[in-house]
């Protein structure tokens, strides 16, 4: 059985996955070797490997992580794009939040409306698709955020709540991430381009 190395070695979101994804698509029967050298990087192409169905395993050496993902005849592949659907009427709509107020002006007055905004969503029908949290958005997922409440609500109804990995490390709030999980630039693009509506709070 043929070996695959990839090397992701000083590349930033969302290149390990795109790589990694890239290589899935062409060694269907091979040993895949991916190597990243920073823990959001690590965390992004191990969140995408669960997701696609891969039967892989990592481990830490000098400093890099090394994924062996094993792929055989019987082994899950990478589907191929297909058409979208048409988007039904009621499909609920995906929320790209990029700030941790909501509007311009006094950021008092914004973080009142921001929360505000989240208590409306909790009780909406349907509740949001998906939360995408970027940029200062990711500070309204973490602790010490006054809409943690609301978004652990829309979490138990059903709502994806991710925020980008490359955000929450580059604000050095990783470690307080308190509700949903760290997601990367590609399943982040994914969810803005299914089919529905996609509303952004900026």
């Amino acid at each position: 059985m043929s070996k695959f190395i990839v090397d992701c070695r000083g590349l930033a979101c969302p290149q390990p996955v795109l790589k990694t994804q890239n290589a899935l698509r062409t060694a269907e029967q091979s040993i895949i070797e991916i190597i990243v050298d920073n823990a959001v990087a690590k965390e992004n192409v191990s969140i995408f490997l669960a997701n696609a169905g891969e039967n892989f395993s990592w481990q830490e050496k000098d400093g890099l992580y090394h994924f062996t993902v094993i792929r055989d005849k019987d082994s899950a592949s990478i589907p191929k794009p297909e058409e979208k659907p048409t988007a039904t009427i009621n499909e609920a709509p995906v929320y790209l939040v990029t700030t941790n107020v909501f509007g311009q002006g006094a950021p008092d007055l914004g973080q009142t409306l921001m929360k505000s905004l989240m208590v409306t969503l909790v009780e909406s029908d349907p509740v949001p698709k998906a939360l995408l949290f970027l940029n200062s958005g990711v500070f309204l997922t973490c602790q010490g955020s006054p809409v943690l409440e609301q978004l652990k609500k829309l979490l138990q109804k059903g709502t994806t709540i991710i925020s980008c990995g490359t955000c929450l490390d580059y604000y050095k709030l990783k470690e307080k991430l308190a509700v949903g999980r760290i997601g990367n630039m590609l399943e982040i693009n994914q969810f803005l381009t299914s089919p529905g509506q996609t509303i952004t709070i900026a």
